[in-house]
């Protein structure tokens, strides 16, 4: 029997601001445990939560980027449920009036384009981190109350294929905002997937299983592939799927149930009755729409029409916000987009996979890279040395120029040193200079590479070529 897969994600991201959803509390990340508190994230009793304007500005700012409608009231409600870290026993969140509603984002996938629909985007606060061992449970409050932004898709992804695409679209725009960044080592994006079978054409949904705190997307789509084949196997045995909450486990490769059925009356909501409604007028929403970047789709298409880049090449480069700025930074000092290009997509990234550092943290700046492909492509240095360069740039802080000056680095194109290095490789392989003047081109290479490996790289190639064809008569 053929199956339809139905997928719809919410995805939690923690925001950037300096203090919590509804107190002045800093939010900071790896601080002493608990440090970071006081009566009104912890509950006291007679505390009263003040909304962070902060956060109400993020929310605008998402929604404007994801096409929703803002919601010019929107009210906050009490979620609640018992758990060690929500010392309330509620939290704070957005119910049946969010702040922004009815957006989309368009993935891509496989060379095609898919819109997915957005249902809603709403504000919230985030609970403590309860951390467990054989000895019980501690619990960390530090966390209790940032502010969160929850956005909940439509459930139109049919494949974990389409759910990744979508999870790296969100992520991607979230970070373009400036909002978040989106670290999910440090909890700052997490995401519950739901998903559900239907015999294929029917309109009435299947039974869902939640996937709770997944704390990568290789994982979300591991995890979301595990649980068709689950699925698909029940329900082809004529047995009927169990609404479940599921957690994943990467050791096994398999999801085990974490609770049965949940679902929102299950919280108990009620309205907030501590704080106001949100107005949000036409001036509010013109403010937040005059501090937004170029979106991430626009950048690329610029990139493809400005630089007449190749969708894969535009594509890495504008697929974080920060890579894109390191790019047009460098171009700002070396107006030269495909020797840039070249440079951004295999040096620096190789540079900084290796080391672990965002773009934002690389230890060549973008005037750096500018200097020295200004020295390459004066052919003062060779292709090679360069890379040698820029790898002593990030080890040592020094300048192009400088590592250049001492080593002694510059291409030598020195037309009678490079003829007497010529004529001494010729001797030393005699046989292979027959072949290759009897018309085996193929040994060109082996050449110019023994060439190179004389002048530890340095010596011009094009003019090595030139001289080499010259003295067999090429």
């Amino acid at each position: 029997m053929d199956w339809d897969i139905v997928i719809g994600l919410e995805m939690h991201v923690q925001l950037n601001t300096e203090t919590k959803a509804f107190c002045s509390c800093k939010v900071s990340y790896g601080d002493t445990p608990n440090t970071n508190v006081c009566p009104v994230c912890l509950g006291y009793p007679g505390s009263l939560p003040v909304l962070n304007k902060e956060m109400v500005n993020s929310a605008i700012k998402l929604g404007l980027v994801t096409h929703c409608h803002i919601r010019p009231h929107s009210t906050f409600a009490r979620k609640n449920y018992f758990y060690p870290d929500l010392p309330k026993g509620y939290q704070i969140s957005q119910y049946n009036d969010p702040i922004c509603y009815g957006g989309y984002v368009d993935i891509h996938i496989n060379g095609n384009s898919k819109r997915i629909g957005l249902t809603r985007i709403h504000m919230e606060e985030d609970a403590g981190k309860s951390m467990h061992s054989e000895g019980g449970t501690l619990v960390d409050l530090n966390r209790c109350g940032t502010p969160l932004l929850e956005i909940v898709s439509e459930p139109d992804m049919t494949s974990p294929e389409e759910a990744y695409a979508y999870l790296t679209k969100i992520k991607q725009i979230v970070r373009y905002t400036g909002v978040s960044d989106c670290n999910m080592e440090e909890g700052s994006i997490r995401c519950d997937a739901n998903i559900s079978l239907k015999p294929k054409g029917q309109k009435e949904f299947g039974t869902r299983t939640e996937l709770k705190n997944m704390n990568s997307f290789r994982n979300i789509e591991r995890a979301l592939k595990y649980e068709v084949e689950r699925q698909r196997a029940i329900l082809e045995s004529g047995e009927s799927i169990i609404q479940q909450t599921l957690l994943w486990d990467e050791q096994s490769g398999q999801t085990k149930t974490m609770r049965t059925k949940e679902d929102s009356h299950d919280y108990r909501y009620f309205p907030e009755p501590d704080l106001s409604p949100v107005f949000v007028d036409k001036d509010w929403i013109e403010s937040m729409q005059v501090t937004l970047p170029e979106f991430p789709d626009v950048r690329k298409q610029r990139f493809i029409n400005d630089f007449n880049f190749s969708d894969e090449d535009a594509g890495v480069l504008t697929s974080e916000k920060e890579i894109a700025d390191y790019f047009e930074a460098v171009l700002r000092y070396f107006n030269k987009p495909k020797l840039v290009l070249n440079w951004v997509r295999t040096e620096i990234l190789r540079m900084l996979y290796e080391t672990g550092k965002s773009i934002s943290a690389s230890p060549v700046s973008p005037e750096a890279l500018a200097r020295l492909l200004e020295y390459l492509d004066k052919n003062i240095i060779t292709a090679l040395t360069a890379k040698a360069v820029i790898d002593e740039m990030a080890a040592s802080g020094k300048s192009a120029k400088t590592i250049i000056e001492e080593k002694g680095l510059e291409q030598i194109s020195d037309t009678g040193k490079l003829e007497t290095l010529i004529d001494s490789i010729f001797r030393e392989n005699e046989a292979l200079t027959r072949k290759l003047k009897e018309g085996e081109t193929k040994l060109m290479g082996f050449f110019i590479g023994q060439v190179m490996r004389a002048t530890k790289g340095q010596a011009d190639q094009v003019l090595t070529r030139k001289l080499i064809n010259k003295k067999l008569g090429l």
